[in-house]
């Protein structure tokens, strides 16, 4: 057992070896004895002599590594200590505060660190902090003790304030007691801090530092509430106040002064007004030479303490007084100021957006609309030009350089950006808002055209789009009422009933002053007719601007006929560049739905089919050829001329439909064989192909049943489904990613068809279930089926193919496989998508045709009941829910059928099932209540418990009395609880 000055030494030697031996398994070895000694309770005695020892020499790392140990220790173990432990240790850490008082000032740090978190440990024991009080008056008088005094008193309020290191063991009532006790002392410190700032030194540079420690000292306390000891009439004339508002000319101190001024801004509600009243010194004095100098540290502090200010306080900015809107002219000047990062002007919009919403609140508006009108609009009217600016895309692929690479800060910047124009919008008016951004002119074909602003006044004309949206449709809104009903209040609320009436509004509002999208229209031009030159990345980045507001507005924009034809060749050319194709493809979408009529026009429908047939070449996402292609069948959906239809529906799948003949032919087979990466590609053109076949067909309208005439469907499923079928039986469906487009087209095919897939029906399930057995790892295939029984499983006569195909899917290895509720977290997707099936297959088929297929049902049974109890959510949701169908099913079918039973009933095959398997399920459902996230089962658990009950409930007293009854339910809990509580406990019952 070594000794206590043995162990300091052998601290000292293994501090050295960690931080400067050569050698890392020294170093290492170093590592593991240092953190086995703070684990020992001679640390707290070793550590504390190395902090007051004044014998050996000073040694910073060794003195700083034991100011860590006892911190640590302190806040872990602290709480432990012995009354006489804890006194003791706190005079060691005063004494060693008083020996390292003029530094180093990371040492001092620590120790006050261990101090402060002592003291919150002791305060249930002592009086600890009027100890430590004490003890200050005594390091007052020492010299630089007032050093050591500035850092007690910063650091202990952070001890609960920050709450750093939360100990459990330490109760809100005891930090609320330690909050109290420290808060008694607010006169001592603050008057302590007075003294302190009011004292000079011949050396600048430590004066400088001294005010900033005060300054630090005093946030500490703001934070902790010691103004809220101070009458609130005397915070503004405090000295320590205009202390620390000095301290703002002073540039060491100007960041903590700021911190001070925030934190008492957003405390004490009088002090915005006061600090308001010293806004044109700040904005004359530091803001605009610091502007001049391009002082970012000076602008940005000002801009937070200055939107502080406003935000504390709006109904005062709302005055509009001189102070007031100084103080709006000088964020203003902050936002606009240019800076290599947005930071600054960031910084601001919280205050804009909190200023707008007072302004636009309905009562001030109500009383005050004529001061927002004239004070108040030209300031925002200002400030969209400011954010117009600091929003523009500038030196990042806009000056002529190939890549476009746009700053995170100022992605972010755009983010916030967006309630604030908004906000804007609202305050100026739509009208107004928009004319604001198109007062820059329309671009021309032969000059220069500053893309950077245009783009910015597009991205903040998109923002906008719900309010000026809203004003179009007001207007039309207005222009039918005005047109029936003349002399009624055109806000009346009986307005909703003569809405609908678009024809009339369309015409009333193409006589009425509306938004002119001339400048929009011409962009649109000059973009589409440049596309084709090989520009830059940031070209098709105001590209995809456009086309976002195309989007948008495409109901106002689309609205001239002529424009049409632009708008879709614009769209057509954007769609073929990365960052602007999935804009375009949006605006597509919205252009043919908002201008369905104009687009049956024979060059517009010529354009289209353009578009769809060369999304082969474009390579573009599934998502965005969705968009596409759904658009385009919208459009052909309202085409009156049948073979119109027809032939247009043919030329937009003909490169699809060859896509996968060319996977299909055997000639070509033969070829791709020997050439891999032919393949992957002619794999990937039929997957393309059969996504875009399923969205035809997923958006064609069905027409009704007394329209024989219309045969659109059947030509389609014609050429579709003999592809499908040769498709379904080559080898090429090993690829996962060719089964899911495969089975994603059949699905949309059969939602959208409904009847006319009738008479393929044997042969469709049988295509599902044979892949199914040759791939059973593609889930797809269940799934799909899945969809084919919901449809037609409610026809009789298919019973046998129904049952057929359960039977196949059930017998297959991989469902075989589900006897684990590992296996089934392997597997969750099979998992979700059997039980899915065997759930619709219950539900949709006839009651005979289930009971026929009792055991199916029972080997479903038995497998969901393990499924239940995956650790995997989705598939033991999927297999609750299954049972929970079953058991539905099953008590509707008990309840009809109580007085005539027979043996081929369904109810006779439940109670079968139910009787052999009922103890496993119960156990099952226990078992999942107990695993992981079992919260979320509960709801699911209870209602198979409830469901099950009712059953046994129900049979109780009926004939199946002696099969199944309530005692039966009761003996299967009793021995599920038991195994559970005693596992290797057997109950025979």
């Amino acid at each position: 057992m070594m000794s206590s000055g043995e162990l300091q030494r052998k601290v000292a030697q293994a501090v050295h070896v960690l931080n400067h031996d050569g050698e890392s398994c020294n170093r290492v070895a170093a590592n593991q004895w240092l953190v086995q000694f703070q684990q020992s309770d001679s640390a707290w005695e070793v550590a504390a002599s190395i902090l007051t020892s004044t014998a050996a020499p000073s040694d910073f790392e060794v003195e700083f590594f034991a100011a860590q140990i006892l911190r640590r220790k302190v806040q872990n173990e602290g709480y432990y200590l012995q009354l006489a432990a804890k006194d003791a240790l706190l005079n060691a850490l005063i004494l060693a505060a008083q020996r390292f008082c003029s530094g180093p000032a990371q040492l001092l740090t620590q120790i006050c660190l261990a101090l402060s978190a002592l003291i919150l440990r002791s305060i249930e024991q002592s009086m600890p902090i009027d100890q430590l009080f004490s003890s200050l008056h005594q390091h007052e008088t020492q010299e630089n003790g007032n050093l050591a005094v500035l850092e007690m008193l910063t650091v202990l309020p952070e001890e609960v304030v920050e709450n750093r290191n939360w100990d459990c063991n330490i109760s809100t009532e005891k930090r609320s007691q330690f909050t109290r006790e420290l808060l008694s002392h607010t006169p001592t410190v603050l008057q302590f801090l007075l003294l302190q700032s009011e004292q000079r030194l011949d050396n600048e540079i430590k004066l400088q530092e001294k005010n900033r420690r005060v300054l630090r000292c005093l946030l500490s306390w703001v934070r902790a509430g010691c103004f809220s000891e101070i009458p609130p009439a005397s915070l503004p004339t405090h000295p320590l106040l205009s202390f620390v508002f000095n301290s703002l000319q002073v540039s060491s101190s100007f960041d903590v002064a700021v911190e001070v001024l925030i934190e008492l801004v957003s405390r004490y509600e009088g002090l915005p007004q006061v600090l308001l009243i010293r806004i044109q010194y700040l904005k004359d004095v530091l803001l605009r030479s610091a502007i001049l100098n391009k002082d970012e540290k000076i602008i940005g502090g000002l801009a937070c303490l200055m939107s502080e200010i406003g935000q504390a306080a709006p109904a005062l900015i709302a005055t509009a007084t001189a102070e007031a809107l100084t103080l709006a002219d000088a964020l203003l000047s902050c936002v606009t100021y240019s800076s290599c990062d947005w930071e600054i002007a960031d910084s601001t919009l919280q205050f804009w957006c909190c200023l707008a919403n007072y302004l636009l609140g309905v009562d001030f508006q109500n009383a005050n609309r004529k001061t927002v009108e004239d004070m108040f609009f030209p300031v925002f009217s200002a400030l969209l030009d400011a954010v117009l600016l600091r929003a523009q895309v500038v030196g990042t692929g806009s000056d002529n350089s190939d890549s476009l690479d746009i700053p995170d800060g100022l992605i972010h910047f755009r983010l916030n950006l967006e309630e604030l124009l908004i906000d804007i919008c609202q305050i100026l008016g739509p009208a107004a808002f928009v004319q604001k951004l198109f007062s820059i002119g329309c671009p021309s074909f032969d000059s220069f055209v500053h893309w950077v602003e245009f783009e910015a006044r597009m991205f903040a004309l998109n923002v906008g789009n719900h309010l000026v949206g809203g004003l179009l449709l007001s207007a039309k809104i207005q222009a039918i009422y005005g047109l029936l009903m003349p002399d009624a209040d055109p806000f009346d609320a009986s307005l909703n009933n003569v809405i609908g009436s678009n024809e009339v509004a369309d015409t009333v509002v193409r006589g009425r002053d509306s938004i002119d999208f001339s400048m929009v229209m011409q962009l649109v031009s000059i973009l589409s007719s440049k596309a084709s030159d090989g520009h830059d990345d940031f070209f098709f980045f105001v590209y995809k601007a456009v086309a976002e507001v195309v989007g948008s507005y495409s109901k106002w924009i689309s609205s001239p006929s002529a424009n049409i034809r632009v708008l879709l060749l614009f769209c057509a050319s954007g769609i073929q560049k990365s960052i602007s194709s999935n804009a375009c493809s949006s605006a597509l979408r919205k252009l043919c739905e908002d201008a369905s009529a104009v687009m049956q026009d024979l060059q517009n429908l010529e354009v289209l089919i353009w578009i769809g047939e060369d999304l082969e070449k474009w390579n573009l996402s599934y998502e965005e050829e969705e968009e596409i292609v759904s658009a385009i069948t919208l459009t052909l959906n309202t085409i009156v001329n049948k073979e119109l239809k027809k032939s247009s529906l043919s030329r937009l799948l003909s490169s699809s439909y060859k896509a996968i003949e060319k996977l299909v032919d055997a000639d070509s087979q033969q070829l791709l064989k020997h050439n891999p990466s032919a393949y992957a590609q002619s794999l990937s053109s039929a997957v393309r192909g059969l996504y875009r076949i399923g969205s035809v067909l997923g958006h064609l309208v069905t027409p009704p049943a007394d329209q024989v005439e219309d045969d659109t469907i059947l030509v389609l499923l014609g050429v579709f489904w003999p592809l499908l079928e040769k498709l379904f039986g080559s080898a090429h469906m090993e690829s996962a990613g060719l089964s899911a487009a495969a089975c994603r087209s059949l699905t949309l095919a059969v939602h959208s068809s409904g009847q006319h897939f009738l008479m393929l029906l044997p042969k469709i399930l049988d295509c599902l279930s044979t892949n199914f057995l040759l791939f059973q790892t593609h889930d797809c295939y269940i799934r799909t089926a899945t969809v084919v029984i919901e449809e037609f499983g409610n026809i009789e006569e298919y019973g046998p193919l129904c049952i057929s195909t359960f039977e196949r899917f059930t017998s297959a290895s991989s469902i075989t496989a589900l006897n684990s509720s590992y296996i089934c977290d392997q597997e969750p997707d099979l998992v979700e998508a059997y039980n899915n099936f065997a759930s619709i297959f219950v539900h949709c088929c006839p009651k005979d045709v289930v009971a026929a297929s009792g055991p199916l049902l029972e080997l479903s049974f038995q497998k969901a009941a393990i499924c239940s109890t995956a650790m995997h959510r989705g598939a033991a949701f999927a297999a609750m829910s299954y049972l929970s169908s079953f058991l539905e099913v099953s008590f509707i079918s008990l309840l009809a059928s109580l007085a005539c039973m027979t043996e081929v009933s369904l109810h006779a095959v439940v109670i079968r099932i139910l009787s052999q398997n009922g103890e496993g399920l119960v156990s099952n459902v226990v078992y999942a209540l107990l695993g992981v996230s079992a919260m979320s089962r509960v709801h699911k658990s209870a209602t198979i418990l409830q469901q099950l009950a009712a059953f046994c409930s129900l049979c109780g007293n009926s004939a199946w009395k002696a099969v199944l009854c309530w005692d039966t339910l009761c003996g299967w809990l009793q021995s599920a609880v038991i195994h559970f509580l005693f596992p290797h406990t057997y109950i025979y019952l």
